[in-house]
C-alpha cells in the first residue's frame, strides 16, 4: 500500500517509517474521521486514537515539567510546529500551579518552516530535500492564537497573559524578546528547532538567564538525522560538564539539569 498521498501528516518524513507504521497512521486517521461522537468528545477521549509514540512524548514532557516546577521562571519552547508541546506545557501550568501568574509559556517559531540550514545540518542522514529553507512548513500561528484565547477562558487568572508566541527567525526574535522583557528568568528551555543556527542562538541568549536547577530539554541530541542541534551544543556550552539524562520509554527526548 502506498500512503504517500493519503498520509494525514504530510510534513513528516514518512520515508523513515515502516510500511506498517504508515498504514497505521492512515487507518487511524480514517477511524478518527468516521468514529462516533462530536469532535470535542473525541478530543476528551483522545487516548482512543493517540499513537503510543505520541503518548510517550507527552509523558516525557510532563516529567521534564515536574523537574522545573519549583524553579522560578518562564518556560520556552524553541520550535512550536503544530503547537501540541507548547499547549501541553500551558495546560500543565494551569493544572499543577494554577495561580503562578509569573510563569509564562513562550514559543518561538518562524511558522514558515526552516531558515536556511547550515553545513552541519546538511550532514544529516535524512533525505536531503528536507534540508532546505522552508521545509516542515506548518503555519499554525493564527490557529494557536485562537487556541490561546479559549485556553484563557478556562483557567484561573485568565486575564494575565500566560502563553506568548514570537513569530520569525529565532536568531532575531530571541534577543528581541529579551530586549522587550529584560526581567525574564527561564526555568525550562525545550530545544526543538531541529537545525543548527536557531538552536545555537537559543543556547547563547537563553542559557545566561537560567538559574541552577533549571532544565534544558533536547529533542534531537545525538541524532544522525538532525546533527545541527548537537553541533550547536558543542559550539556553545559543550557536554563535558553536563549530565545528560534520558527516559527509557522515549528515545528522542533528553534533558540536563543545570548545577
Amino acid at each position: 500500500m502506498n500512503n504517500k498521498d493519503s498520509d494525514p501528516s504530510p510534513n513528516r518524513d514518512a520515508s523513515r517509517c515502516t510500511e506498517d507504521e504508515n498504514d497505521y497512521r492512515t487507518s487511524m486517521n480514517k477511524l478518527i474521521m468516521e468514529s462516533k461522537g462530536t469532535l470535542f468528545e473525541k478530543i476528551e477521549n483522545f487516548t482512543k486514537y493517540l499513537p503510543r509514540q505520541t503518548f510517550a512524548r507527552y509523558l516525557a514532557l510532563y516529567e521534564t515539567y515536574k523537574k522545573a516546577l519549583h524553579i522560578h521562571g518562564d518556560i520556552m519552547e524553541c520550535g512550536v510546529h503544530w503547537g501540541g508541546g507548547l499547549m501541553a506545557y500551558a495546560l500543565m501550568s494551569s493544572v499543577l500551579e494554577p495561580f503562578n501568574f509569573q510563569r509564562r509559556i513562550v514559543g518561538f517559531d518562524t511558522f514558515t518552516g526552516f531558515t536556511p540550514p547550515a553545513e552541519s545540518d546538511k550532514k544529516s542522514t535524512v533525505k536531503q530535500e528536507l534540508m532546505q529553507e522552508g521545509s516542515l512548513n506548518v503555519d499554525s500561528h493564527d490557529d494557536l492564537l485562537r487556541c490561546i484565547e479559549l485556553y484563557n477562558q478556562n483557567r484561573p487568572v485568565g486575564h494575565i497573559d500566560k502563553v506568548i508566541l514570537k513569530k520569525g527567525d529565532a536568531v532575531k526574535t530571541i534577543p528581541q524578546f529579551f530586549e522587550e522583557h529584560p526581567y525574564t528568568i527561564v526555568s525550562l528551555l525545550h530545544l526543538d528547532f531541529d537545525i543548527h543556527e536557531p538552536t545555537k542562538a537559543a543556547l547563547a541568549h537563553i542559557l545566561p538567564r537560567m538559574p541552577k536547577g533549571a532544565v534544558i530539554v533536547f529533542d534531537e541530541l545525538n541524532s544522525p538525522v538532525w546533527p545541527g542541534e548537537t553541533v550547536a551544543l558543542y559550539e556553545t556550552i559543550g557536554v563535558k560538564n553536563m549530565k545528560i539524562e534520558r527516559f527509557p520509554f522515549e528515545p528522542s527526548i533528553s534533558y540536563a539539569i543545570l548545577s
